[in-house]
């Protein structure tokens, strides 16, 4: 699997949400902003976000879980091949902590399909964007979510800890990090995910 293209027109395009009764998506500013630099500050704003088919195996999660899911691509070595991802012959490795096992075990989530009419590309492989309210086509609910990820190729690995893999983003392989503000001890690399912008104290 590799990043596909951020340009043109996007295929199927999904948003994954655990409440399954959602009529209309209405833009919405990130419950926590992340620090994209000038250009990409638009993306903290009032949006809403999809994910296309390629990509939507990063998602197959409890909304708040934090992980960490790796692929190689053409750039990869051979070297960082055996390092990180051994001998896996599906598509990606999902690295969890233990403490979030059960709750994947037991979850569910929907997975609502989304229109593209209104969608651009937010500069991220497979992510999109609208600017204005979406009317979901319809959606599903997936009740086995180690069984969707087997299905799309993807090895589950929980760890104690998910700090031991911050060296990855200096690797040649992907990695996307997603909720790992809620990861334990979790300090993000230099050149990892984006950095959550810091909030005000509350007076």
């Amino acid at each position: 699997m590799s990043p596909r293209d951020t340009s043109g027109e996007p295929g199927d395009l999904f948003h994954f949400s655990e409440d399954p009764a959602i009529r209309v998506f209405t833009p919405r500013p990130v419950r926590v902003g992340v620090d994209r630099g000038q250009a990409g500050a638009w993306l903290n704003g009032p949006l809403v976000w999809a994910i296309d088919a390629a990509h939507s195996l990063l998602y197959l999660f409890p909304r708040d879980c934090p992980r960490i899911v790796i692929w190689p691509t053409e750039r990869t070595t051979p070297e960082d091949r055996r390092a990180w991802f051994g001998d896996v012959t599906g598509r990606a490795v999902a690295y969890v902590e233990e403490a979030w096992s059960e709750r994947i075990a037991t979850a569910a989530i929907e997975r609502y399909r989304m229109p593209p009419k209104s969608f651009e590309p937010a500069g991220e492989p497979g992510t999109w964007v609208s600017r204005s309210p979406v009317v979901p086509i319809g959606h599903d609910t997936i009740r086995d979510l180690p069984a969707a990820m087997k299905a799309q190729g993807v090895e589950l690995r929980p760890l104690p800890r998910l700090t031991p893999l911050a060296p990855i983003w200096r690797s040649t392989l992907h990695a996307s990090g997603i909720r790992l503000r809620n990861a334990q001890d979790w300090v993000t690399p230099e050149g990892g995910p984006p950095r959550p912008i810091a909030l005000p104290l509350a007076r």
